[in-house]
């Protein structure tokens, strides 16, 4: 996986204006060595506690707009604070962490760095924070309004008309269904197989 180290300066253009202090403010206390990644599909950032030496490591992906890479960049500082206090003790996305990620929020919600629409939406995440990015749908539909660059041709499932056909990024076809609870039911155009897809994933319309 292809990535670059950004010296603290540098990390300025991907942090809202506002933030820039607060965020280098934990990454120097905790000595954390931060990587900024070229896209992953399956994860938009991760957390390493120290091992063999080695410093809390945190990646985010770099393609993300300022407001979802300062969110995921605090989920992944959620993680090391909580191993900071519990060690090996604390469930991945237990209590402990859910507390700690809540609490970073309201923080940096008070800086006032977020629009209007965010800042409403992540209210909703301090009072009960998500494990993972698919649990966030309705922010998550918030923060992609604000992506720079899209991709020419490509549509969250959320934005398609029922019944249309798309392409996902492997090449395989679907019909888009019914939304059940917070995923879309589609099928395999090949198969007839029923999978479930989160409203921001993006895909490539090919017929309706």
């Amino acid at each position: 996986m292809s990535s670059v180290e950004h010296p603290m300066k540098a990390l300025e253009e991907f942090v809202p204006e506002g933030s820039f202090e607060q965020v280098v403010h934990y990454l120097n206390f905790y000595k954390v060595h931060l990587t900024v990644t070229k896209a992953r599909r399956s994860v938009l950032g991760d957390y390493r506690h120290p091992f063999r030496g080695k410093a809390h490591r945190i990646t985010v992906n770099g393609n993300l707009n300022q407001y979802e890479f300062i969110i995921t960049l605090l989920h992944e500082l959620a993680h090391l604070l909580t191993f900071e206090q519990f060690g090996n003790k604390a469930e991945v996305h237990g209590p402990e962490w859910k507390k700690t990620y809540s609490q970073l929020l309201t923080d940096f919600v008070e800086l006032k760095i977020f629009p209007g629409d965010i800042e409403k939406a992540l209210k909703k995440s301090i009072r009960n924070p998500s494990a993972t990015a698919n649990g966030e749908t309705e922010l998550l539909l918030i923060l992609r309004q604000y992506d720079r660059h899209k991709k020419p041709g490509m549509h969250m499932i959320q934005e398609l008309p029922g019944g249309s056909i798309f392409q996902t990024h492997d090449g395989r076809t679907f019909r888009k269904g019914e939304q059940l609870r917070k995923r879309f039911r589609c099928i395999e155009i090949k198969t007839g197989l029923i999978y479930l897809f989160s409203p921001v994933y993006e895909v490539r319309v090919v017929g309706s």
